[in-house]
């Protein structure tokens, strides 16, 4: 999967005083992560599958609930049903990470998340068929992600070297989209097909390949140096307190997830603004991934980044005017189209926010940080759920797309002018 976009004819000089070629223009994705690390690749390998399942989980619930209620309302409730227990869990599953064996604690939840999904099929095909019973699944689901994802993600610095870490940013981030893009898909045909507790089940099959990496992964206890403090959440906030680049790169994705995260309103939309069924859902929640999974795949191009804060901040920009131009829209393939570069501005914002994150904390902070990091990234769309759900229904759906992307873009240009040394942040000297 990687290429270049030309072989380049300049030369440098090596330490010896030869001539070494200068190093290929990369334009796509880097797999030396994947080569180099049996372990690395087993887990990416996992994920990628455990995402596709949860992709047709995470359609199948709003689908579920839309037809029960007819509310998008209802739609963003759910979103904040698995918010509460993200952001109470979240910090605290960082902590843990901190505490214990890493590998132990991702197999101990990546479990738990395969039993509720089970549990969800075994419910719908009892005919449970009630809004509290599919509100009450999904926190819990939102608890064991939350405990799953600050260990899992603390692992991959102890996988690979540092100079692969932007390279293993780019590759997770073909894992998320690709699980965003292939498993809506699929469950919106499955759902339609066979029904939800279809969805649910191959969902819960699908977290095997995820526990079977963590399983051949060694035993993984945080770094600590001899005198440490007990880790708690507490000592993880104070030392965020410490790095206000870090910090803005979590303001900078609230932003975006928080005042542009128009997905609750999809099944209004699919209805009312083209006219469709539970496929346009799926092609709807679909096209961002789509979009993400191209700027995955061609992010070979990002390792010539250097200013990462201003490739941030225009990135989120540009996922805010894309989601407003899309609410005006009323051409579905136009929709799509605007939809998948939301997607990839995104991929571009999330591989530099991780790299900063993973470059400037030690491991023994590192699951608290990851913590406060998933509580962003997963929190904020459940928020922006709950936001735009709820103003779909109090003015009009494609009224709430506009106006949160016109708010993004206001906000995360506030933002950078409020803290001009983030947009000269280099990664070459990265300051925290």
């Amino acid at each position: 999967m990687s290429g270049t976009s030309g072989t380049g004819t300049g030369t440098a000089r090596g330490d010896g005083g030869e001539q070494a070629p200068a190093p290929r223009r990369r334009l796509l994705a880097d797999l030396t992560p994947l080569r180099t690390s049996p372990d690395y690749r087993r887990l990416w390998v996992g994920s990628t599958i455990s995402w596709t399942g949860q992709g047709m989980t995470h359609l199948a619930v709003s689908l579920h609930v839309y037809e029960l209620t007819g509310s998008s309302f209802s739609v963003g409730l759910a979103g904040l049903c698995s918010l509460v227990p993200l952001v109470a869990f979240g910090l605290y599953g960082g902590a843990v990470a901190d505490r214990v064996d890493r590998r132990l604690l991702g197999l101990v939840s990546a479990t738990g998340l395969a039993v509720l999904s089970a549990l969800l099929a075994a419910g719908t095909v009892a005919g449970l068929h009630h809004v509290g019973f599919l509100y009450a699944v999904v926190a819990l689901q939102s608890t064991c992600g939350a405990l799953n994802a600050p260990a899992r993600q603390a692992m991959i610095p102890r996988l690979l070297p540092r100079e692969q870490l932007p390279a293993a940013n780019a590759l997770s981030s073909i894992t998320t989209t690709s699980g965003g893009l292939i498993g809506p898909m699929l469950g919106g045909l499955v759902v339609g097909a066979w029904g939800y507790e279809a969805a649910y089940l191959i969902d819960a099959v699908a977290f095997c390949a995820a526990l079977y990496a963590m399983w051949r992964l060694p035993s993984m206890p945080p770094r600590r140096g001899e005198g440490a403090e007990r880790p708690s959440v507490v000592a993880g906030l104070r030392f965020l307190g410490t790095l206000p680049n870090v910090r803005m790169t979590f303001y900078t994705d609230l932003c975006a997830m928080v005042l542009a995260q128009p997905k609750a309103l999809f099944p209004a939309l699919a209805v009312l603004a083209y006219g469709g069924d539970a496929r346009t859902v799926g092609l709807l929640v679909a096209a961002p991934a789509m979009g993400a999974l191209v700027g995955g795949v061609f992010s070979g191009w990002l390792g010539r980044v250097n200013r990462h804060g201003l490739a941030i901040v225009v990135s989120v920009a540009a996922w805010g005017a894309a989601m407003a131009v899309f609410g005006l829209t009323r051409d579905l393939w136009l929709g799509l189209l605007f939809l998948a570069v939301a997607g990839c501005a995104d991929t571009v914002s999330m591989v530099f926010r991780s790299t900063m994150l993973q470059s400037a904390v030690p491991d023994d902070m590192r699951g608290r940080l990851q913590g406060v990091f998933i509580v962003v990234v997963a929190g904020g769309p459940r928020a922006g759920d709950f936001l735009a759900g709820t103003a779909g229904d109090v003015f009009s759906p494609a009224t709430a797309v506009v106006a949160g992307g016109v708010a993004c873009v206001v906000a995360v240009g506030l933002l950078a002018l409020a803290r001009p040394g983030f947009l000269r942040y280099d990664g070459r000297a990265p300051r925290p």
